[in-house]
């Protein structure tokens, strides 16, 4: 992702904790590179650079990823303008010939909630072994855990027996919050709130306590300046501090920490990880708009986007590619 995070998902370290549970391996060293905490409705949207704003980097790789982007190389340009204008027919929902910011912000942001879906479905199989439509969480233990509750011997020696014996519960205090009806068992809407949490108002607060428990790492139930910048930087040597985490001890001090007591509390974290006044899928629509719209009317015309068809290829408006390589009838 853009300024060096990683654009990590508070939507469980799902590959992570799988990989450990079927094999042992010692967990990676903590990155050198900035981390971003803050957590997106439209969680594949992060926040665009102010460097890249006249490139398609942003949009290719903040919608696509690196290795996704390349998924128009099978299409010629002609084919990926036709089939991005089926595409902008379906957009301008009131068929007026115009796409609108909002309808351009609709339209991205039911393509995330559908990207979030695909994601569970991808994986329900694996979890769901008695395959009757639902999740338990015995069924989501054993395939999550079940290498080391069955070996625990081979884990008392190393870094994996600490992750496992704090996600455990961890885990289980999730799941038991997306499960509204308190049957311990998942429907797909239950389980897509425990992988997403984020994207669920009644998860909010999990995901702000999990938040807390990863940062305060001497267990004050608050996050100090120090925690705060360790969380986004591993400091190696004895050099200074790079210029971004000298802003960002300002942002803790200036902006994070609203009461001036040198610490967040929950509230305060919740309110720097869950902003309420930006929307990105807004503000990649306003993005998109604004740069192909050429007599500045603040809104499209399917020529004015199948002229810079380019940075709509790139864009979520179309899935990460996937939409332009479907058949139509799929949409």
């Amino acid at each position: 992702m853009a300024r060096g995070g990683h654009g990590r998902r508070l939507g469980l370290a799902l590959g992570l904790l799988l990989a450990l549970a079927l094999a042992p391996r010692t967990l990676r060293a903590k990155p050198m590179v900035r981390k971003e905490r803050v957590v997106r409705p439209d969680s594949e949207l992060g926040e665009r650079p102010p460097e890249d704003n006249q490139s398609f980097q942003y949009d290719h790789e903040a919608f696509l990823g690196k290795e996704d982007s390349k998924t128009f190389d099978q299409l010629t340009p002609d084919e990926s303008k036709e089939r991005l204008g089926k595409i902008v027919d379906r957009i301008d929902s009131d068929g007026d010939g115009f796409v609108t910011t909002e309808e351009l912000k609709i339209w991205i942001k039911r393509v995330q909630k559908r990207y979030i879906y695909d994601n569970v479905a991808k994986v329900w199989k694996d979890y769901d072994r008695d395959k009757d439509d639902k999740i338990s969480w015995e069924e989501y233990k054993q395939a999550t855990y079940g290498y080391y509750l069955g070996n625990p011997a081979e884990f008392q020696d190393s870094s994996d027996h600490h992750t496992f014996k704090k996600m455990l519960p961890r885990d289980e205090r999730r799941f038991k919050a997306a499960d509204l009806d308190g049957d311990l068992t998942a429907t797909r809407e239950e389980f897509t709130a425990f992988l997403h949490p984020e994207e669920f108002e009644h998860m909010k607060e999990i995901v702000v306590l999990e938040t807390l428990e990863d940062i305060d790492k001497n267990g004050d139930g608050f996050v100090d300046q120090d925690e705060y910048i360790e969380d986004m930087f591993s400091h190696e040597d004895n050099g200074p501090e790079p210029d971004w985490v000298l802003s960002e001890r300002e942002q803790f001090s200036d902006f994070r920490d609203l009461n001036k007591d040198g610490k967040l509390d929950k509230d305060e974290i919740r309110h720097w990880i869950l902003p309420q006044d930006y929307d990105h899928a807004q503000a990649e629509a306003r993005h998109l708009v604004y740069e192909s719209d050429k007599n500045k009317d603040e809104k499209l015309t399917k020529e004015e986007i199948l002229d810079n068809w380019n940075m709509f290829v790139g864009s979520q408006a179309t899935n990460y590619g996937e939409d332009l390589t479907k058949n139509h009838d799929e949409l």
